[in-house]
């Protein structure tokens, strides 16, 4: 499966600070065998994300979508608005899972937005932008996104377990 990391961060790309979640999830999506096909450093906002995400899910440039960043409740934290102007099926529970799993960690997990959804054939994930809390979230979840992957892409039959 082609994965595109995107990373959301003004100070990113300014220079002023280095991307460390970038490569943390490149080295998970890597380790459990996907390939990164395309990685970004964008500012934080609405259209340039939303543009990059329609981008890469119109011309079926990647299978999985994984943004850092721009998820809390800083006034610039629009990473879960662009994803969600784009997706054509939201997919929450991957969202409450992660929440679900990091609220065993902190408390303050309950303040992340991050959203999940599906554009075409392509799903996309918001993660958070620590490399710690990237971690644990992409961790636990990615197991589960291998099966969800497979579905969309028409290469493996639905969840359900046969009674």
């Amino acid at each position: 499966m082609r994965v595109a990391i995107i990373t959301l961060s003004d100070s990113g790309c300014a220079g002023q600070r280095e991307d460390r979640s970038g490569p943390v999830i490149r080295a998970l999506v890597e380790a459990a065998g996907y390939t990164v096909v395309h990685t970004a450093l964008l500012p934080d906002g609405v259209e340039p994300l939303a543009s990059e995400l329609r981008r890469l899910c119109d011309n079926d440039l990647a299978d999985l979508i994984l943004t850092t960043g721009g998820t809390g409740f800083s006034p610039t934290d629009l990473t879960p608005e662009a994803t969600l102007s784009v997706v054509e099926r939201p997919a929450p529970g991957i969202a409450e899972a992660m929440r679900w799993q990091s609220l065993q960690i902190t408390p303050r997990a309950m303040l992340s937005r991050a959203a999940a959804g599906i554009r075409k054939g392509t799903l996309i994930v918001n993660l958070p932008g620590s490399p710690k809390a990237v971690r644990e979230c992409l961790e636990f979840i990615l197991p589960s996104l291998a099966h969800g992957l497979e579905i969309l892409r028409g290469s493996a039959g639905n969840c359900a377990s046969p009674e």
